[in-house]
């Protein structure tokens, strides 16, 4: 793949649909948005108990022993300033765990469009194998589009099948952080032009896309392959 140095408008196959008008909030790894929470930290994923040690540490900042997010700049790629990144940081999540969610774990067979295919066949008889991680999502805002790879489930919800993977455009069951839909990496926080580094942000529209629907960007410099 090329390396560009800023985001891309691409058409992607017709394949997967729209969801549209999205609230997004940011999230980074290393962030501990509540310590008492079950999901209130980003040292893991719900894929990945190790997340920040295979990230390669912080995405963003340490100030005072905390991780905290920065701005990323296109003309270093979106990538972190501080950290070198040993996975993609365009990263992503969606309120749907097909691994530790027992409810999400029994509808995924029926619900993702893509579980029949013989990449992840593994699945049928593996709980443990994700039919969500790694897959990559186009996002669109403000007139930007930017794509990200899954790596975690959430906000607040983790069965919400009907807005992941629904034709009907449905919204979000999360009433949390503004009903936001998604959580969205530092790096994409900047490559769709979010006016908070660390906010709540609407006017999100997204879909899944194929791996060779994804064009060359600063997103596939560094393409998360750990499952």
């Amino acid at each position: 793949m090329a390396v560009l140095t800023g985001c891309q408008s691409a058409e992607a196959k017709e394949t997967y649909p729209w969801h549209t008008d999205i609230v997004a909030t940011t999230f980074w790894v290393g962030e501990i948005f509540d310590a008492k929470a079950a999901d209130g930290s980003q040292m893991h994923s719900t894929y990945d108990p190790d997340w920040y040690a295979n990230y390669g540490g912080c995405d963003g900042v340490i100030v005072k022993n905390v991780c905290q997010t920065e701005a990323r700049s296109a003309a270093k790629n979106y990538f972190p300033t501080r950290t070198v990144a040993k996975e993609n940081p365009f990263y992503l999540d969606l309120p749907f765990d097909d691994v530790n969610d027992a409810t999400a774990a029994g509808l995924r067979q029926r619900v993702v469009p893509w579980a029949s295919e013989k990449a992840y066949a593994t699945a049928k008889r593996d709980p443990g194998f994700s039919l969500l991680k790694n897959r990559w999502v186009q996002l669109e805002h403000d007139g930007r589009t930017c794509y990200g790879q899954i790596q975690d489930a959430g906000p607040g919800e983790y069965a919400d099948a009907e807005y992941v993977f629904g034709g009907g455009d449905a919204r979000p069951k999360n009433q949390r952080y503004g009903g936001a839909g998604m959580d969205v990496s530092p790096a994409l926080n900047s490559c769709l032009g979010f006016e908070h580094l660390n906010g709540i942000e609407d006017g999100v529209s997204w879909r899944f896309v194929d791996d060779a629907d994804v064009p060359d960007g600063p997103w596939s410099i560094l393409v998360t392959t750990s499952r």
